[in-house]
């Protein structure tokens, strides 16, 4: 990119300047954009539905190529030393790049702005005193509303200047939060970069704390892969798994922010739903345990191939005027063969017919025919050869098989023997059997093992990258239902040990990625808080000796004084009230953390009040920045200011004080700028 005007042109503000490129690029955005609208495709498609796909594909190209008004186009320059890939000759020209969240180049077809998953962009990130990467200048640009208004120089390879800490760098990272969440693209951290540019073929997890950006990281990283390897994603597909709605819906303008519209999100339970099958029922924790348990996988194999039997008796084919027989010993062995084979039941039955055409076609041959392929098939299709397989081999519809398991005691018994205690077989039996696969009232659960089943039968669609976050709280069996969403593609697990919230969360990560079927996955992890003020973290962090001995607590970059405030009160509602008013004042978002018990008291509160409220994921307005929330789902959320009602309730919430401490350690660490803690009963002893 040839250099513009030099620093120390005294006729050149370098602010002006920076403004006037500003105004070039998004004005060759804007080119870029109408090329494309202009495009006429009348006479380059041979028929409506190749017009309709090329059309698509214009669209999306038309939705990529937007200029957000208030989204700064590009955050960052490098100006190195010498041309990248050049000799480092004694007086080789350099070059200048502007760093921003995509491609943007001239009519010349020369570049305005580099998209950041660029490799020359790396430096950006990476780039230290200690290492300067030939970077002479690394230029941070400051905006309001889209508007650039500051910029700040660090350079690199002049010994002369010590290294700092960067101020817009830091306001960027405590810039309040109002809306869903947005990307961290300008201030990704060399750790952070590490793991979002690691390649596609290996799988990663990301042990990650509270406020230190492991979310932000996969999507990223989600960006990353679609930015290097596009083609091929493009055609295996990629997905982000979230925890629940709520979740999905506050990170879902990350990816098309940076310029990525095609990948799809969805929870564990849109991943196993099945038409017809509705969840009306819920599980004891207890029997949830059990049915989320990974032997759970063996009983669903033994009960499915319970189904084969050995054949006793000959199979006689007649053709036309001939018969021909195959013994019954000969399809034992078939039957045998297929069952070592390791592959899908399903599989194993569409091959089985086969097998059996072409024993009599050997005979045909044996008996001076000459038959075909189409003799072949033929031969599979006859009634006889049908009978025959669905007697040895019959056909299996995975929910009616799940329905059996939880139905009756001696179907259950006999596939669950030494694998399932005689107490936890009890666990699963519905207390009173349904007749249908219609009339059950399906649990969450029961569609994760409706789901293990059908892969038995079928195998799963693989997709080419999984990101799945907040996976703490997967149960071995939704590992697998994931893990088979991946097979033959690479995954981004994301999650924080301390933050599993089910009673069958996440042990160790090891465990999980053998489960999900990714055991040489790299972990890697998150220590260093970017998010939560350092005095609300070490609060927080109280609760990890009794949550997860042995897990390194989060260090906050950030001290910021009179964060943290703990306040016992008389009126507890009262006391809320007044906080959210308070908290109101600053500018952001609110959000009032409740155990799930206490929010239809609060709800009528805070109508009382006039104060007007949003739920969980939902875009703040002019008229409200408070969120009302229960515990349940603030997993993965944050707020600038967070008002907590009743620490003592959410913990008894649960079923269990382990489970309820790790819940109020998510609910802790939710605020980015402030946090007060109101409660009328004792503190949990942890904290005090």
């Amino acid at each position: 990119m040839p250099a513009h005007a030099p620093e120390s042109d005294p006729v050149v503000n370098p602010l002006t300047r920076e403004r006037s490129h500003l105004a070039a690029s998004r004005a060759a955005l804007r080119a870029m954009r109408e090329d494309v609208e202009a495009l006429d495709i009348r006479d380059v498609t041979a028929n409506w539905v190749n017009a309709i796909v090329l059309q698509a594909q214009i669209d999306d190209r038309i939705k990529a190529l937007a200029d957000l008004s208030h989204t700064p186009l590009f955050f960052g320059r490098l100006d190195y030393l010498h041309a990248p890939g050049a000799e480092l000759a004694e007086g080789a020209e350099g070059e200048q790049f502007y760093i921003g969240r995509r491609h943007v180049h001239d009519a010349g077809g020369d570049p305005m702005v580099i998209d950041w998953r660029a490799p020359v962009s790396q430096p950006f990130y990476r780039a230290s005193k200690q290492d300067p990467q030939d970077i002479g200048l690394r230029r941070r640009f400051g905006y309001t509303g889209g508007e650039l208004t500051a910029y700040e120089d660090e350079h690199l390879s002049d010994p002369a200047e010590s290294a700092s800490v960067s101020k817009l760098l830091q306001q960027e990272i405590e810039r309040p939060r109002v809306g869903p969440m947005r990307d961290i693209v300008a201030t990704i951290q060399p750790e952070q970069d590490e793991i979002v540019r690691s390649g596609l073929s290996g799988s990663v997890c990301v042990q990650g704390g509270p406020g230190t950006g492991k979310t932000a990281v996969g999507l990223h990283r989600v960006a990353y892969l679609l930015y290097a390897h596009r083609d091929r994603l493009a055609r295996t597909g990629t997905l982000v798994i979230g925890p629940n709605r709520s979740f999905l819906h506050y990170i879902e303008q990350v990816l098309p922010a940076l310029g990525e519209l095609e990948v799809k999100q969805a929870t564990v339970d849109d991943l196993v739903a099945r038409d017809g099958l509705e969840v009306r029922g819920t599980d004891a924790a207890a029997t949830a345990v059990v049915k989320g348990d990974a032997r759970m996988a063996e009983v669903l194999r033994r009960a499915l191939e319970s189904h084969v039997t050995a054949p006793t008796e000959a199979l006689m084919v007649v053709r036309g005027s001939r018969r021909w027989r195959v013994p019954a010993y000969e399809l034992a062995e078939m039957v045998e063969e297929l069952q070592n084979r390791d592959i899908r039941y399903g599989a194993a039955r569409e091959a089985l017919p086969q097998r059996i055409a072409h024993a009599v076609l050997v005979r045909m041959e044996q008996a001076g025919e000459a038959p075909d392929d189409r003799v072949q098939d033929s031969v599979a299709r006859n009634a006889a050869v049908k009978a025959a397989v669905k007697e040895v081999w019959p056909p299996v519809e995975p929910a009616k098989l799940v329905l059996r398991l939880l139905s009756d005691p001696e179907f259950l018994a006999l596939h669950a023997a030494d694998v399932l205690t005689a107490d936890e077989q009890k666990l699963l039996l519905w207390p009173k059997p349904f007749r249908s696969v219609k009339s059950a009232k399906w649990s969450a659960a029961d569609l994760v093992l409706i789901d293990e089943a059908t892969d038995l039968v079928e195998r799963t669609h693989s997709l080419g990258h999984v990101v799945v976050d907040e996976a703490q709280d997967l149960s071995p069996m939704q590992y697998r239902a994931v893990g088979r969403r991946c097979t033959t593609g690479s995954a981004t697990v994301l999650g924080d040990l301390a933050q599993g919230t089910t009673p069958w969360a996440t042990r160790s990560w090891d465990e999980a990625l053998a489960h999900l079927g990714k055991p040489a996955a790299v972990v890697e992890e998150l220590t260093a808080g970017f998010r939560v003020p350092r005095e609300v973290i070490a609060y927080a962090s109280r609760l990890l000796p009794s949550i997860s001995p042995g897990l390194a607590p989060v260090s906050s970059v950030r001290e910021t004084p009179g964060s943290l405030l703990i306040s016992p009160t008389d009126d507890l509602t009262a006391a809320v009230l007044d906080a959210c008013r308070a908290s109101l004042s600053h500018e952001g978002s609110i959000g009032l953390i409740a155990a799930d018990a206490r929010i239809p008291a609060l709800t009528e509160a805070l109508r009382a009040a006039g104060l007007v409220w949003l739920s969980p994921g939902e875009e703040t307005t002019a008229e409200s920045r408070l969120t009302l929330v229960p515990a349940s789902l603030a997993k993965g959320l944050e707020y600038d200011y967070v008002v907590l009602d009743e620490p003592a309730a959410i913990v008894d919430g649960e079923p269990d004080e382990r489970t309820g401490l790790r819940r109020l350690y998510v609910c802790l660490t939710r605020a980015v700028s402030g946090l007060t803690v109101l409660h009328a009963t004792p503190l949990p002893a942890p904290l005090t």
